[in-house]
């Protein structure tokens, strides 16, 4: 479809189970791909992200056996002794991040001749940080475009055995992940130092309890520096389940907040290793009331008691560096705030799948807000009069930009007074090809 039109809503309420997380998914594949021994992958998300994960791994020649569709699978590690059964290949990776820098950084120490490349936009996300990081490991990886950034050509490493390796910690935390994953594998020890300040700290410490799960330990200095001791090797924990992924939660529990609920996701809780389930605590300062269990978050909140109204919620002014991607969620719900709100400390959405700060102002604007946005910020002074009910309009047409997140957190504009318009709303098959569906289901 070229366009999705949301009629506006009032009332949400109900229960989901959430699709798997993309970030544990395409982790989980390619550890079990480099572990030894075979892993059974339970819950596993089916998008177009974890897609191109598992295709190059099989084009690689890691043998993965489908037990009950692609959310359920048998991966056949490789371990660590020869790499890849494939020596050469070329990879197209579209836009998937969790894909590129993990897959880069692997095949850089897999001594053989790869090539990645991908859709435009990924070969405008930088990545010479991590291709620094691994030439000083020893890898020979060349760039086939513009310098520090895709596409990439890829040769037989030059030296082997124990790396010591600086990366830059301020741009993007898969660099980190990416570097953790892989050195660990070849089993000749690493330490890999962070320059700057380490973005993101809850995807590395996701990256760290998986990379457990497989047998490696990793020694960390705060956030400054990581040990990988020589010898490491990951082996299989036999079966992993997925769990439920806590950014798409952000939508269904911002949902509850609006429209009343009770909203409940299942498949994610207090137990999670997901740092964006800390978005509960953004919806508890914008006045939203929140329950956690082991396997399930909600959310509710009463509807205002003037007829044909809601109350707002509470404005914040917020540093939101630790869950970049639900921060997004937050922007929107800025529109139903009863003042000017500011996230901070967001520069990496100048590097996602769009540059999400100019992005997020421009489609803010069309709602009516005030919106102000810098290097690393953005401040939204909501409309005025978009708490009324029955109000309407013309459709607000909401530019997606290619980006998953944007197509997914602007469907809250729909609980406003007009009609929303989503523009290419197939985009979030990249993490949730069901989202809509699902979140019609609870929302009248």
């Amino acid at each position: 479809m070229d366009f999705l039109d949301l009629a506006p809503v009032a009332r949400a309420a109900g229960e989901l189970r959430l699709p798997g997380s993309k970030s544990i998914s395409n982790r989980t594949l390619l550890l079990a791909a480099l572990a030894s021994g075979t892993t059974e992958l339970r819950d596993l998300l089916d998008s177009d992200d974890t897609r191109v994960m598992r295709e190059a791994l099989g084009a690689l020649g890691v043998r993965v056996d489908s037990i009950e569709g692609v959310e359920h699978l048998r991966v056949h590690g490789i371990g660590a002794a020869r790499g890849f059964a494939v020596k050469e290949a070329s990879h197209f990776v579209g836009n998937a991040g969790t894909a590129f820098r993990p897959l880069t950084a692997a095949l850089a120490l897999a001594d053989g001749r790869y090539e990645l490349s991908g859709v435009a936009r990924m070969h405008e996300r930088p990545i010479g940080d991590l291709v620094d990081a691994l030439r000083e490991a020893g890898a020979r990886i060349d760039y086939r475009g513009r310098e520090g950034y895709p596409p990439l050509a890829i040769a037989p490493r030059e030296a082997h055995g124990a790396a010591h390796v600086a990366v830059r910690g301020d741009v993007s935390s898969q660099f980190l992940s990416a570097l953790l994953m892989s050195l660990a594998w070849t089993g000749g020890g690493a330490r890999i130092e962070v320059r700057g300040e380490l973005i993101s700290r809850p995807y590395v410490e996701l990256t760290l309890g998986l990379m457990a799960r497989f047998g490696v330990a990793v020694r960390r200095e705060g956030w400054s520096a990581f040990e990988i001791a020589p010898g490491s090797r990951y082996r299989s924990p036999g079966r992993v389940p997925v769990e439920g992924d806590a950014s798409s939660a952000s939508y269904f529990l911002a949902a509850g907040a609006l429209g009343g609920g009770p909203v409940r996701v299942r498949g994610v809780g207090r137990e999670s290793l997901q740092g964006d389930v800390r978005f509960t605590e953004v919806l508890e300062r914008m006045g939203a009331s929140v329950a956690i269990d082991e396997d399930w978050i909600e959310a509710r909140r009463a509807a205002g008691a003037g007829a044909g109204s809601m109350t707002p919620l509470r404005a914040f002014d917020l540093d939101l560096n630790l869950i970049p991607d639900a921060a997004m969620t937050a922007a929107v719900l800025a529109l139903f705030a009863d003042g000017p709100c500011r996230i901070r400390n967001i520069a990496s959405w100048r590097v996602k799948e769009t540059d999400r700060i100019a992005a997020m102002a421009a489609e803010l604007r069309k709602f009516g807000a005030r919106v102000e946005e810098g290097a690393d910020f953005i401040a939204i002074a909501p409309p005025q009069g978009f708490l009324a009910r029955g109000a309407r309009g013309e459709a607000v047409a909401v530019e997606t930009y290619d980006d998953h997140r944007m197509a997914m957190c602007f469907s809250l504009a729909a609980f406003g007074p007009r009609p929303v318009r989503i523009l290419d709303p197939g985009c979030v098959a990249k993490t949730f090809p069901g989202y809509f569906d699902a979140f019609r289901a609870l929302v009248s």
